[in-house]
């Protein structure tokens, strides 16, 4: 999410780059994804290793065959839900680009991302608005646009949750999350903003780009502005009032439904009973923690990093005990991923797609 809306004019720029870089570009490219993996791994490794350091394997094993699974299996509807109200609000947010989609068409998109996610970390972004764009014969950079403007609703929910818990639960967040920098947070502030400029003020983006970069290449200027052009089309539901009140509550539905199995796994490991009586207001609180993790994390899934900021927010804000927040989060993380990965497989092979989609192949849509 965080790298998603400086990544967006990248990868359509770059889908309009001469020929004769195509090598140059593509050493580079080979560059980024070992640094990316190498970033992911130290990540994952320092994670698991500060999670797992001071743990009993033998006691967290029996956390996790003795939980209640019956709320498990309960919250796995609600997961795959989540996912089909998203797909329903990405259907809104097409309107300027594809009037009326079938939600069905948007799911199987939506899941197929989803399983990339959690492999490849942030692909999906780019793999989602490929399908549809692919299926539709329209523009990617206007359906890409959507994606940015979904991560946007995304991060304002989120701040204003992390808002509401934060002044709840400050010191305990500092408490159990003394790592968090709070630097990081700012960027889906600047995501925030950007997309406010772009999205109200398209005409300000015009100026800038007639009077920096037309001077410099007339050629350059003509392909970004028209770049440009498509993104401000998959952008302009945010400029479209009577869409608010629906997108509100849409995205709203979207938290709601990803907060519910937080809440329900409560009752998986015993949590709503006392000593602890967690209740609904915890499991929101989680599920920003939650947010934030996967906010931040390099790798796929979150893996590692979601494990540890709510292993370290239950035990430190709770008094749990290590062992038992990390089954907590291990039977959480996994039940998502395996319907992540599970579902969206089988739309992988329902969109056809053998390989990652390479620059060359976006070039074309």
């Amino acid at each position: 999410m965080s790298h998603l809306f400086a990544a967006s004019f990248y990868i359509c720029i770059m889908a309009e780059a001469n020929n004769n870089k195509k090598v140059k570009n593509g050493m580079s490219e080979r560059t980024k994804k070992a640094l990316r993996i190498i970033i992911a791994l130290i990540f994952l490794v320092v994670s698991v290793y500060y999670t797992l350091k001071d743990i009993d394997f033998a006691k967290l094993w029996d956390y996790i065959l003795n939980a209640d699974y019956l709320w498990v299996i309960l919250s796995v509807p609600v997961m795959i839900l989540s996912h089909w109200v998203r797909a329903y609000r990405w259907r809104t947010m097409l309107q300027p680009v594809k009037k009326n989609a079938k939600v069905w068409d948007l799911f199987s998109a939506v899941m197929a991302g989803y399983a990339v996610n959690n492999v490849l970390p942030r692909g999906g972004e780019f793999i989602r608005p490929y399908f549809f764009a692919r299926r539709e014969k329209v523009s990617f950079t206007s359906t890409f646009a959507t994606i940015v403007v979904e991560r946007f609703l995304d991060v304002l929910i989120l701040l204003l949750m992390l808002a509401g818990v934060w002044f709840t639960f400050r010191e305990q967040i500092k408490d159990a999350l003394p790592t968090l920098q709070a630097e990081k947070l700012l960027v889906p502030v600047l995501i925030f903003l950007g997309v406010l400029i772009l999205s109200f003020w398209p005409r300000l983006v015009r100026i800038v780009l007639k009077y920096t970069v037309k001077p410099l290449s007339e050629k350059l200027y003509s392909k970004i502005s028209e770049l440009f052009e498509k993104f401000a089309k998959g952008m302009s539901i945010v400029r479209t009032p009577s869409q608010y009140l629906r997108l509100t509550l849409e995205s709203l539905t979207i938290w709601l439904l990803y907060t519910i199995p937080m809440w329900l796994m409560f009752f998986s490991f015993g949590f709503q009973n006392a000593p602890y009586n967690l209740g609904f207001e915890d499991a929101i609180l989680l599920i920003v923690i939650s947010g934030i993790a996967f906010t931040i994390s390099p790798t796929p899934g979150a893996i590692g990093v979601f494990h540890f900021f709510i292993q370290n927010t239950m035990v430190k804000l709770y008094g749990i005990n290590p062992e038992a927040a990390l089954a907590y989060a291990t039977v959480t993380h996994t039940v998502g991923y395996l319907i992540q990965v599970g579902i969206g497989g089988i739309f992988l092979v329902r969109e056809n797609i053998k390989k990652i989609p390479t620059q060359e192949d976006i070039d074309t849509h």
